[in-house]
Protein backbone atom coordinates (compact mmCIF):
# COMPACT_ATOMS: atom_id res chain seq x y z
CA UNK A 1 0.00 0.00 0.00
CA UNK A 2 3.05 2.32 0.09
CA UNK A 3 2.75 5.35 -2.23
CA UNK A 4 6.30 6.74 -2.40
CA UNK A 5 9.80 5.67 -3.42
CA UNK A 6 12.07 3.82 -1.05
CA UNK A 7 15.21 5.78 -0.10
CA UNK A 8 17.97 3.86 -1.87
CA UNK A 9 20.96 4.71 -4.05
CA UNK A 10 18.84 4.73 -7.21
CA UNK A 11 16.44 7.15 -5.47
CA UNK A 12 19.23 9.70 -5.06
CA UNK A 13 20.50 9.16 -8.61
CA UNK A 14 17.00 9.73 -9.99
CA UNK A 15 16.52 12.76 -7.73
CA UNK A 16 19.69 14.39 -9.08
CA UNK A 17 18.75 13.71 -12.72
CA UNK A 18 15.20 14.92 -12.06
CA UNK A 19 16.50 18.18 -10.57
CA UNK A 20 18.83 18.71 -13.53
CA UNK A 21 15.89 18.09 -15.87
CA UNK A 22 13.72 20.50 -13.89
CA UNK A 23 16.37 23.22 -14.17
CA UNK A 24 16.93 22.83 -17.91
CA UNK A 25 13.22 22.41 -18.73
CA UNK A 26 12.27 25.40 -16.57
CA UNK A 27 14.88 27.58 -18.29
CA UNK A 28 13.72 26.27 -21.68
CA UNK A 29 10.17 27.46 -20.99
CA UNK A 30 10.98 30.83 -19.44
CA UNK A 31 14.13 31.81 -21.36
CA UNK A 32 14.48 29.89 -24.64
CA UNK A 33 10.77 30.13 -25.47
CA UNK A 34 10.72 33.59 -23.82
CA UNK A 35 7.47 32.88 -21.98
CA UNK A 36 8.66 34.62 -18.83
CA UNK A 37 8.72 33.34 -15.26
CA UNK A 38 5.06 34.06 -14.42
CA UNK A 39 3.76 32.27 -17.53
CA UNK A 40 6.22 29.48 -16.77
CA UNK A 41 4.68 29.17 -13.30
CA UNK A 42 1.17 28.92 -14.76
CA UNK A 43 2.22 26.19 -17.21
CA UNK A 44 4.27 24.13 -14.75
CA UNK A 45 1.69 24.55 -11.95
CA UNK A 46 -1.01 23.23 -14.31
CA UNK A 47 0.98 20.09 -15.12
CA UNK A 48 2.07 19.69 -11.49
CA UNK A 49 -1.56 19.65 -10.28
CA UNK A 50 -2.59 17.15 -12.96
CA UNK A 51 0.33 14.80 -12.22
CA UNK A 52 -0.16 15.17 -8.46
CA UNK A 53 -3.85 14.27 -8.83
CA UNK A 54 -2.87 11.10 -10.69
CA UNK A 55 -0.27 10.23 -8.05
CA UNK A 56 -2.73 10.79 -5.18
CA UNK A 57 -5.36 8.65 -6.93
CA UNK A 58 -3.06 5.62 -7.25
CA UNK A 59 -3.28 2.90 -4.62
CA UNK A 60 0.40 1.99 -4.60
CA UNK A 61 3.83 3.23 -5.62
CA UNK A 62 4.18 3.38 -9.41
CA UNK A 63 7.64 4.75 -10.33
CA UNK A 64 6.66 6.61 -13.50
CA UNK A 65 3.83 8.55 -11.78
CA UNK A 66 5.90 9.30 -8.69
CA UNK A 67 8.91 10.57 -10.62
CA UNK A 68 6.82 12.62 -13.03
CA UNK A 69 5.54 14.52 -9.98
CA UNK A 70 9.12 14.94 -8.72
CA UNK A 71 10.12 16.36 -12.13
CA UNK A 72 7.07 18.64 -12.03
CA UNK A 73 8.10 19.97 -8.59
CA UNK A 74 11.66 20.62 -9.78
CA UNK A 75 10.43 22.45 -12.90
CA UNK A 76 7.83 24.45 -10.96
CA UNK A 77 10.42 25.09 -8.26
CA UNK A 78 12.75 26.60 -10.87
CA UNK A 79 10.02 28.98 -12.04
CA UNK A 80 8.96 29.93 -8.50
CA UNK A 81 12.53 30.62 -7.39
CA UNK A 82 13.35 32.68 -10.48
CA UNK A 83 10.07 34.61 -10.17
CA UNK A 84 10.82 35.55 -6.55
CA UNK A 85 14.43 36.45 -7.23
CA UNK A 86 14.18 38.15 -10.61
CA UNK A 87 10.60 39.17 -11.46
CA UNK A 88 9.72 40.41 -7.95
CA UNK A 89 13.32 41.60 -7.43
CA UNK A 90 13.43 40.16 -3.91
CA UNK A 91 17.01 39.01 -4.44
CA UNK A 92 18.52 35.60 -3.81
CA UNK A 93 19.00 36.06 -0.06
CA UNK A 94 15.41 37.07 0.71
CA UNK A 95 14.09 34.50 -1.77
CA UNK A 96 16.01 31.75 0.06
CA UNK A 97 14.67 32.92 3.42
CA UNK A 98 11.04 32.93 2.22
CA UNK A 99 11.30 29.43 0.74
CA UNK A 100 13.15 28.11 3.81
CA UNK A 101 10.42 29.44 6.12
CA UNK A 102 7.78 27.84 3.87
CA UNK A 103 9.55 24.48 4.16
CA UNK A 104 9.96 24.76 7.94
CA UNK A 105 6.27 25.67 8.35
CA UNK A 106 5.21 22.69 6.21
CA UNK A 107 7.38 20.28 8.20
CA UNK A 108 6.14 21.78 11.48
CA UNK A 109 2.48 21.31 10.50
CA UNK A 110 3.25 17.81 9.22
CA UNK A 111 4.91 16.85 12.51
CA UNK A 112 2.18 18.48 14.59
CA UNK A 113 -0.51 16.40 12.84
CA UNK A 114 1.27 13.04 12.54
CA UNK A 115 3.94 13.24 15.30
CA UNK A 116 6.52 12.05 12.78
CA UNK A 117 8.25 13.19 9.60
CA UNK A 118 8.82 9.65 8.34
CA UNK A 119 9.15 9.72 4.54
CA UNK A 120 8.85 5.97 3.87
CA UNK A 121 6.48 4.24 3.76
CA UNK A 122 3.60 6.68 3.25
CA UNK A 123 0.05 5.37 2.94
CA UNK A 124 -2.20 8.11 4.36
CA UNK A 125 -3.30 10.56 1.63
CA UNK A 126 -3.22 13.60 3.94
CA UNK A 127 0.34 12.77 4.93
CA UNK A 128 1.24 12.36 1.27
CA UNK A 129 -0.05 15.89 0.55
CA UNK A 130 2.27 17.28 3.24
CA UNK A 131 5.05 15.19 1.68
CA UNK A 132 4.56 16.76 -1.75
CA UNK A 133 4.24 20.32 -0.41
CA UNK A 134 7.51 19.83 1.48
CA UNK A 135 9.16 18.48 -1.66
CA UNK A 136 7.95 21.46 -3.70
CA UNK A 137 9.37 23.91 -1.15
CA UNK A 138 12.60 21.87 -0.94
CA UNK A 139 13.11 21.93 -4.70
CA UNK A 140 12.29 25.65 -4.92
CA UNK A 141 14.71 26.36 -2.08
CA UNK A 142 17.38 24.23 -3.70
CA UNK A 143 17.07 26.20 -6.93
CA UNK A 144 17.34 29.51 -5.09
CA UNK A 145 20.37 28.32 -3.12
CA UNK A 146 22.10 27.12 -6.29
CA UNK A 147 21.57 30.56 -7.85
CA UNK A 148 22.83 32.15 -4.62
CA UNK A 149 26.10 30.21 -4.88
CA UNK A 150 26.74 31.27 -8.47
CA UNK A 151 25.28 34.81 -8.59
CA UNK A 152 25.96 36.09 -5.04
CA UNK A 153 28.92 34.05 -3.78
CA UNK A 154 30.43 34.13 -7.26
CA UNK A 155 31.21 30.43 -7.75
CA UNK A 156 31.35 29.02 -11.25
CA UNK A 157 28.60 26.56 -12.19
CA UNK A 158 31.01 23.63 -11.95
CA UNK A 159 32.41 24.80 -8.61
CA UNK A 160 28.87 25.31 -7.32
CA UNK A 161 28.07 21.70 -8.22
CA UNK A 162 31.29 20.55 -6.53
CA UNK A 163 30.47 22.46 -3.32
CA UNK A 164 26.95 21.02 -3.10
CA UNK A 165 28.28 17.54 -3.93
CA UNK A 166 30.72 17.95 -1.02
CA UNK A 167 27.86 18.85 1.31
CA UNK A 168 25.93 15.77 0.14
CA UNK A 169 29.00 13.61 0.81
CA UNK A 170 29.24 15.01 4.36
CA UNK A 171 25.56 14.15 4.92
CA UNK A 172 26.20 10.58 3.71
CA UNK A 173 29.12 10.26 6.16
CA UNK A 174 26.98 11.64 8.99
CA UNK A 175 24.33 9.04 8.15
CA UNK A 176 26.76 6.12 8.43
CA UNK A 177 29.09 7.41 11.15
CA UNK A 178 26.76 9.18 13.57
CA UNK A 179 23.38 8.70 15.22
CA UNK A 180 21.87 11.93 13.89
CA UNK A 181 18.17 11.54 13.12
CA UNK A 182 17.85 9.99 9.66
CA UNK A 183 14.73 12.03 8.82
CA UNK A 184 16.61 15.28 9.45
CA UNK A 185 19.50 14.08 7.29
CA UNK A 186 17.05 13.06 4.55
CA UNK A 187 15.53 16.53 4.25
CA UNK A 188 18.94 18.21 4.32
CA UNK A 189 20.16 15.85 1.59
CA UNK A 190 16.94 16.34 -0.37
CA UNK A 191 17.40 20.11 -0.33
CA UNK A 192 21.06 20.02 -1.36
CA UNK A 193 20.60 17.54 -4.20
CA UNK A 194 18.45 20.26 -5.78
CA UNK A 195 21.18 22.95 -6.02
CA UNK A 196 23.58 20.22 -7.18
CA UNK A 197 21.21 19.37 -10.02
CA UNK A 198 20.47 23.06 -10.66
CA UNK A 199 24.11 24.14 -10.86
CA UNK A 200 24.95 21.08 -12.97
CA UNK A 201 22.04 21.97 -15.24
CA UNK A 202 23.40 25.51 -15.56
CA UNK A 203 26.83 24.04 -16.28
CA UNK A 204 25.31 22.16 -19.24
CA UNK A 205 23.32 25.16 -20.49
CA UNK A 206 25.46 28.25 -20.03
CA UNK A 207 27.98 29.46 -22.63
CA UNK A 208 31.63 28.50 -22.41
CA UNK A 209 32.55 32.12 -21.61
CA UNK A 210 30.53 31.80 -18.38
CA UNK A 211 31.99 28.43 -17.42
CA UNK A 212 29.36 26.19 -19.02
CA UNK A 213 29.33 23.60 -21.80
CA UNK A 214 26.94 25.63 -24.00
CA UNK A 215 24.71 22.65 -24.83
CA UNK A 216 21.61 24.84 -24.70
CA UNK A 217 18.38 24.28 -22.79
CA UNK A 218 16.80 21.95 -25.36
CA UNK A 219 19.79 19.60 -25.79
CA UNK A 220 20.41 19.52 -22.02
CA UNK A 221 16.72 18.74 -21.42
CA UNK A 222 16.76 15.90 -23.96
CA UNK A 223 19.90 14.40 -22.39
CA UNK A 224 18.29 14.57 -18.94
CA UNK A 225 15.08 12.96 -20.26
CA UNK A 226 17.11 10.10 -21.75
CA UNK A 227 18.95 9.49 -18.47
CA UNK A 228 15.70 9.69 -16.50
CA UNK A 229 14.03 7.19 -18.84
CA UNK A 230 16.86 4.70 -18.35
CA UNK A 231 16.66 5.05 -14.56
CA UNK A 232 12.87 4.69 -14.64
CA UNK A 233 13.15 1.44 -16.56
CA UNK A 234 15.65 0.16 -13.99
CA UNK A 235 13.35 1.26 -11.17
CA UNK A 236 10.30 -0.50 -12.65
CA UNK A 237 12.32 -3.68 -13.22
CA UNK A 238 13.66 -3.60 -9.65
CA UNK A 239 10.14 -3.11 -8.28
CA UNK A 240 8.87 -6.13 -10.27
CA UNK A 241 11.68 -8.31 -8.93
CA UNK A 242 10.92 -7.24 -5.34
CA UNK A 243 7.21 -7.92 -5.86
CA UNK A 244 7.93 -11.47 -7.13
CA UNK A 245 10.22 -12.14 -4.16
CA UNK A 246 7.64 -10.87 -1.66
CA UNK A 247 4.85 -12.88 -3.28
Amino acid sequence: MNKVAEITLIFWLMKIVATTLGETLGDYLSMTLQLGYLTGIYITLFFFLILLSIQLATKRYIPVFYWLVIIATTTLGTEVSDFLDRSLNLGYTLGNIILFLGLILTLFLWYKKFKSLQVFPIIDKKKEIYYWIAILFSNSLGTAFGDYLTDVVGLSYLNGAIVTAGIILIIVLLHYLTKINTVILFWIAFIFTRPFGATFGDFLIKPISKGGLDLGTLNSTLISILLMTILLLISHKTLKVKSKINS
